[in-house]
């Protein structure tokens, strides 16, 4: 199947509703079976179990986070998809919002085979230190 920009819109707001909800799990049920996930340029992930594990990561760490979809642009299975994230961090107390975005590439059943993702990891990191 190929999104259109609707499904594409909603394949992203589910993936947000996931990660505000603190659903690890759900998280990584987006992404195919053999998946690779790199985040600004680390070694990336291979598996549904090392993707949830990060995100029950962020989650730990602020457990009142919240994932929201600021754009999506669709050309065949090719997704892009923009996000911002705010919460506060729960061992330092700070607020902290930080936005970037993930190019996704789907397969027939719209699962993530392949995403490459970015955000300012030295502003993310400053935010978090206070």
């Amino acid at each position: 199947m190929i999104p259109d920009i609707e499904q594409a819109r909603q394949i992203a707001q589910e993936h947000c509703a996931a990660w505000t909800a603190g659903d690890a799990a759900r998280v990584a049920e987006r992404y195919s079976a053999s998946t690779s996930f790199g985040m600004n340029g680390a070694e990336p992930m291979t598996t549904r179990d090392e993707i949830a594990a990060m995100a029950a990561g962020f989650m730990s760490d602020f457990p009142d986070l919240v994932l929201t979809c600021d754009r999506v642009l669709v050309a065949d299975h090719h997704m892009v998809y923009a996000w911002t994230f705010v919460g506060r961090h729960k061992e330092t107390g700070t607020p902290v919002r930080f936005s970037g975005w993930e190019e996704w590439d789907l397969d027939e059943d719209l699962n993530v085979v392949k995403s490459l993702g970015w955000y300012d990891a030295d502003d993310y990191e400053r935010q978090v230190s206070g």
